[in-house]
Protein backbone atom coordinates (compact mmCIF):
# COMPACT_ATOMS: atom_id res chain seq x y z
CA UNK A 1 0.00 0.00 0.00
CA UNK A 2 1.05 3.71 -1.03
CA UNK A 3 2.34 5.22 2.21
CA UNK A 4 -0.79 7.32 4.33
CA UNK A 5 -0.41 10.75 5.27
CA UNK A 6 -1.80 11.13 9.02
CA UNK A 7 -1.85 14.74 10.82
CA UNK A 8 1.90 14.43 11.81
CA UNK A 9 3.23 15.10 8.23
CA UNK A 10 5.29 17.74 7.26
CA UNK A 11 3.50 20.26 5.41
CA UNK A 12 3.85 23.76 4.73
CA UNK A 13 1.65 25.73 2.34
CA UNK A 14 2.61 28.83 -1.01
CA UNK A 15 0.58 30.03 -3.67
CA UNK A 16 1.23 29.41 -7.59
CA UNK A 17 3.94 31.39 -9.84
CA UNK A 18 3.66 34.86 -9.78
CA UNK A 19 1.03 34.70 -7.36
CA UNK A 20 -1.30 38.16 -6.72
CA UNK A 21 -1.20 39.75 -3.46
CA UNK A 22 -4.37 38.26 -2.83
CA UNK A 23 -3.42 35.02 -2.91
CA UNK A 24 -0.27 35.63 -0.76
CA UNK A 25 -3.03 37.06 1.85
CA UNK A 26 -5.28 33.59 1.80
CA UNK A 27 -2.14 31.36 2.22
CA UNK A 28 -1.04 32.98 4.93
CA UNK A 29 -4.23 33.41 6.52
CA UNK A 30 -4.92 29.60 5.96
CA UNK A 31 -1.54 28.86 7.37
CA UNK A 32 -2.32 30.78 10.38
CA UNK A 33 -5.37 28.38 10.86
CA UNK A 34 -4.07 25.45 10.05
CA UNK A 35 -1.00 26.05 12.22
CA UNK A 36 1.22 25.04 9.20
CA UNK A 37 4.64 27.20 8.08
CA UNK A 38 4.08 29.47 4.79
CA UNK A 39 6.52 30.08 1.96
CA UNK A 40 7.34 31.80 -0.88
CA UNK A 41 6.74 30.04 -3.95
CA UNK A 42 10.34 31.07 -5.09
CA UNK A 43 12.22 29.48 -1.54
CA UNK A 44 10.10 25.99 -1.71
CA UNK A 45 11.94 23.89 -3.85
CA UNK A 46 14.79 24.41 -1.32
CA UNK A 47 12.61 24.46 1.62
CA UNK A 48 11.69 21.03 0.02
CA UNK A 49 14.97 19.74 -0.12
CA UNK A 50 16.36 20.92 3.48
CA UNK A 51 13.41 19.73 5.30
CA UNK A 52 12.08 16.54 3.59
CA UNK A 53 8.51 18.04 3.07
CA UNK A 54 6.06 15.09 2.52
CA UNK A 55 3.75 17.59 0.17
CA UNK A 56 2.62 21.43 0.80
CA UNK A 57 -0.92 22.91 -0.11
CA UNK A 58 -1.25 25.81 -2.96
CA UNK A 59 -3.18 28.89 -3.11
CA UNK A 60 -3.95 30.07 -6.68
CA UNK A 61 -4.44 33.11 -8.00
CA UNK A 62 -8.53 32.06 -8.86
CA UNK A 63 -7.85 31.51 -4.82
CA UNK A 64 -8.84 27.73 -5.20
CA UNK A 65 -6.69 25.75 -2.84
CA UNK A 66 -5.09 22.43 -3.76
CA UNK A 67 -2.44 19.85 -2.17
CA UNK A 68 0.71 18.72 -3.98
CA UNK A 69 2.01 15.72 -3.87
CA UNK A 70 4.60 14.42 -6.38
CA UNK A 71 3.06 14.84 -9.79
CA UNK A 72 -0.32 14.72 -8.15
CA UNK A 73 -2.99 17.43 -7.05
CA UNK A 74 -5.83 16.78 -4.75
CA UNK A 75 -8.43 19.21 -5.13
CA UNK A 76 -11.81 20.57 -5.21
CA UNK A 77 -14.04 19.82 -8.03
CA UNK A 78 -17.90 18.71 -8.31
CA UNK A 79 -16.82 17.41 -12.08
CA UNK A 80 -18.51 13.77 -11.75
CA UNK A 81 -21.61 15.62 -9.84
CA UNK A 82 -22.06 17.22 -12.86
CA UNK A 83 -21.47 14.02 -15.70
CA UNK A 84 -24.37 12.55 -13.02
CA UNK A 85 -26.70 14.94 -13.59
CA UNK A 86 -26.49 15.16 -17.02
CA UNK A 87 -27.31 10.96 -17.66
CA UNK A 88 -30.19 11.36 -15.22
CA UNK A 89 -31.59 13.73 -16.98
CA UNK A 90 -31.05 11.94 -20.30
CA UNK A 91 -31.96 8.71 -19.08
CA UNK A 92 -33.67 9.34 -15.79
CA UNK A 93 -32.30 6.69 -13.54
CA UNK A 94 -29.70 6.87 -11.18
CA UNK A 95 -28.72 3.95 -8.52
CA UNK A 96 -27.77 6.17 -6.05
CA UNK A 97 -31.27 7.92 -6.02
CA UNK A 98 -33.19 4.60 -6.74
CA UNK A 99 -31.14 3.31 -3.46
CA UNK A 100 -31.97 6.83 -1.01
CA UNK A 101 -35.51 7.50 -2.62
CA UNK A 102 -35.46 11.20 -1.64
CA UNK A 103 -37.87 13.99 -1.17
CA UNK A 104 -37.52 17.66 -1.18
CA UNK A 105 -37.76 18.15 2.79
CA UNK A 106 -35.14 14.71 3.39
CA UNK A 107 -31.77 15.58 6.07
CA UNK A 108 -29.15 13.33 4.95
CA UNK A 109 -26.26 12.53 7.24
CA UNK A 110 -23.77 11.60 4.85
CA UNK A 111 -20.69 9.66 7.08
CA UNK A 112 -17.76 9.27 4.75
CA UNK A 113 -17.76 12.42 2.93
CA UNK A 114 -14.50 11.90 0.93
CA UNK A 115 -15.07 14.61 -1.75
CA UNK A 116 -18.33 15.21 -1.76
CA UNK A 117 -18.94 13.79 -5.36
CA UNK A 118 -22.11 11.81 -3.78
CA UNK A 119 -22.96 14.99 -1.82
CA UNK A 120 -23.32 17.37 -3.89
CA UNK A 121 -25.89 15.64 -6.47
CA UNK A 122 -27.62 14.28 -3.64
CA UNK A 123 -28.11 18.04 -1.93
CA UNK A 124 -30.04 19.39 -5.01
CA UNK A 125 -32.56 16.49 -4.55
CA UNK A 126 -33.04 17.21 -0.80
CA UNK A 127 -33.90 19.77 2.07
CA UNK A 128 -30.00 19.32 3.59
CA UNK A 129 -26.85 17.42 4.06
CA UNK A 130 -24.68 17.14 7.07
CA UNK A 131 -21.29 14.98 6.24
CA UNK A 132 -18.46 14.62 8.16
CA UNK A 133 -14.54 13.68 6.95
CA UNK A 134 -12.38 12.78 9.38
CA UNK A 135 -8.50 13.24 7.09
CA UNK A 136 -8.15 16.62 8.08
CA UNK A 137 -6.09 17.48 5.28
CA UNK A 138 -9.01 16.32 2.65
CA UNK A 139 -11.57 18.27 5.43
CA UNK A 140 -9.27 21.45 4.66
CA UNK A 141 -9.63 20.84 0.56
CA UNK A 142 -13.17 20.20 0.49
CA UNK A 143 -14.42 22.68 3.07
CA UNK A 144 -12.45 25.76 1.78
CA UNK A 145 -14.26 24.42 -2.31
CA UNK A 146 -17.31 24.24 -0.63
CA UNK A 147 -16.69 27.51 0.42
CA UNK A 148 -15.42 29.19 -2.84
CA UNK A 149 -16.74 27.20 -5.62
CA UNK A 150 -18.73 29.13 -8.15
CA UNK A 151 -19.94 27.00 -10.95
CA UNK A 152 -21.52 27.69 -13.98
CA UNK A 153 -24.30 24.59 -13.34
CA UNK A 154 -27.04 26.66 -10.52
CA UNK A 155 -27.90 23.79 -9.79
CA UNK A 156 -24.32 22.63 -8.39
CA UNK A 157 -24.20 26.42 -6.60
CA UNK A 158 -27.79 25.87 -4.76
CA UNK A 159 -26.85 21.96 -4.08
CA UNK A 160 -23.06 23.04 -2.09
CA UNK A 161 -24.97 25.83 -0.22
CA UNK A 162 -27.36 22.90 1.25
CA UNK A 163 -24.16 21.05 2.66
CA UNK A 164 -22.67 21.22 6.55
CA UNK A 165 -19.44 19.65 6.68
CA UNK A 166 -17.10 19.12 9.65
CA UNK A 167 -14.17 17.32 10.18
CA UNK A 168 -14.75 14.65 12.90
CA UNK A 169 -15.22 10.86 13.37
CA UNK A 170 -18.00 9.28 12.19
CA UNK A 171 -18.20 7.04 14.99
CA UNK A 172 -18.08 10.13 17.69
CA UNK A 173 -20.01 12.44 15.53
CA UNK A 174 -23.28 9.73 15.36
CA UNK A 175 -23.07 8.40 19.28
CA UNK A 176 -23.75 12.25 20.32
CA UNK A 177 -26.87 12.35 17.65
CA UNK A 178 -30.09 12.05 18.83
CA UNK A 179 -32.28 9.07 17.80
CA UNK A 180 -33.85 9.28 14.29
CA UNK A 181 -31.69 12.09 13.29
CA UNK A 182 -31.73 12.25 9.98
CA UNK A 183 -34.16 11.09 7.05
CA UNK A 184 -31.15 9.15 5.49
CA UNK A 185 -27.92 7.88 6.70
CA UNK A 186 -25.22 7.49 4.04
CA UNK A 187 -22.06 5.77 4.28
CA UNK A 188 -19.40 5.32 1.82
CA UNK A 189 -16.28 3.87 3.05
CA UNK A 190 -12.88 3.88 1.04
CA UNK A 191 -13.53 0.30 -0.93
CA UNK A 192 -11.11 -2.87 -0.63
CA UNK A 193 -10.28 -3.46 -4.07
CA UNK A 194 -9.81 0.43 -5.39
CA UNK A 195 -11.12 1.52 -9.01
CA UNK A 196 -7.35 2.76 -10.27
CA UNK A 197 -8.59 4.14 -13.44
CA UNK A 198 -10.83 6.45 -11.32
CA UNK A 199 -8.69 9.12 -11.72
CA UNK A 200 -10.85 11.74 -9.85
CA UNK A 201 -10.34 9.54 -6.69
CA UNK A 202 -6.65 8.46 -7.03
CA UNK A 203 -5.63 12.08 -5.42
CA UNK A 204 -7.42 11.10 -2.31
CA UNK A 205 -6.06 7.81 -1.80
CA UNK A 206 -2.84 8.70 0.52
CA UNK A 207 -4.68 10.95 2.76
CA UNK A 208 -8.08 9.02 3.26
CA UNK A 209 -9.12 6.58 6.08
CA UNK A 210 -9.46 3.38 5.50
CA UNK A 211 -11.31 2.25 8.54
CA UNK A 212 -13.75 0.04 7.66
CA UNK A 213 -17.52 -0.70 9.42
CA UNK A 214 -18.55 -3.63 11.60
CA UNK A 215 -22.13 -4.74 12.60
CA UNK A 216 -21.67 -2.29 15.78
CA UNK A 217 -21.28 0.75 13.36
CA UNK A 218 -24.27 -0.09 11.01
CA UNK A 219 -26.70 -0.27 14.57
CA UNK A 220 -25.58 3.32 15.10
CA UNK A 221 -26.24 4.35 12.21
CA UNK A 222 -29.84 2.75 12.29
CA UNK A 223 -30.48 4.49 15.48
CA UNK A 224 -30.00 7.94 13.91
CA UNK A 225 -32.13 6.94 10.51
CA UNK A 226 -35.36 7.74 10.14
CA UNK A 227 -36.06 5.93 6.91
CA UNK A 228 -33.43 4.16 5.58
CA UNK A 229 -29.55 3.63 6.14
CA UNK A 230 -28.16 3.15 2.43
CA UNK A 231 -24.37 1.77 2.48
CA UNK A 232 -22.33 1.64 -0.39
CA UNK A 233 -19.50 -1.13 -1.78
CA UNK A 234 -17.48 -2.63 -4.72
CA UNK A 235 -19.29 -6.49 -6.04
CA UNK A 236 -15.74 -7.75 -5.70
CA UNK A 237 -15.08 -6.21 -2.27
CA UNK A 238 -16.06 -8.46 0.84
CA UNK A 239 -17.66 -5.75 3.26
CA UNK A 240 -21.37 -6.86 2.70
CA UNK A 241 -20.39 -10.57 3.31
CA UNK A 242 -18.44 -9.53 6.57
CA UNK A 243 -22.05 -7.61 8.17
CA UNK A 244 -24.76 -9.81 9.65
CA UNK A 245 -27.36 -7.10 8.83
CA UNK A 246 -30.22 -8.13 6.41
CA UNK A 247 -30.27 -5.80 3.72
CA UNK A 248 -34.02 -5.05 2.15
CA UNK A 249 -32.52 -4.10 -0.95
CA UNK A 250 -28.98 -4.62 -2.56
CA UNK A 251 -28.65 -2.32 -5.78
CA UNK A 252 -26.26 -3.19 -8.29
CA UNK A 253 -24.33 -1.34 -11.42
CA UNK A 254 -23.41 -4.20 -13.49
CA UNK A 255 -21.37 -1.12 -15.73
CA UNK A 256 -18.60 -0.73 -13.19
CA UNK A 257 -19.27 -3.19 -10.03
CA UNK A 258 -20.81 -0.31 -7.69
CA UNK A 259 -23.17 -1.34 -4.86
CA UNK A 260 -26.29 0.37 -2.92
CA UNK A 261 -26.89 -1.92 0.19
CA UNK A 262 -30.21 -0.26 1.67
CA UNK A 263 -32.14 -0.51 5.41
CA UNK A 264 -35.58 0.34 4.61
CA UNK A 265 -37.26 0.97 8.11
CA UNK A 266 -40.71 1.14 8.64
CA UNK A 267 -41.34 4.64 9.26
CA UNK A 268 -44.75 4.34 9.45
CA UNK A 269 -45.43 1.81 11.71
CA UNK A 270 -42.92 4.13 14.09
CA UNK A 271 -45.04 7.19 13.39
CA UNK A 272 -48.38 5.35 14.46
Amino acid sequence: MKKIFQEDSKVLITTSHNSTEKAVQVAKKLSFEYGIPYYNRRHLNEKIREENIDFYYVVDNNLNLSIRIGNSRLFFHPGISKIRMENFKREGKDYLLDAIRPSQEDIIYDATFGLGMDAIFMAHFVKKIVGTEVSTHIYRIVSHGLKNYDSKEEWINNAIKKIDLYNEDMKKFISKQPAKAFDIVYCDPMFENPIYKSSSLNPIRPFANYDSIDDDIVEKLLRIARKRVVIKSLEKDRLLDKLSTKFDRIILSRKNGLIFACIDLDVDKEDK
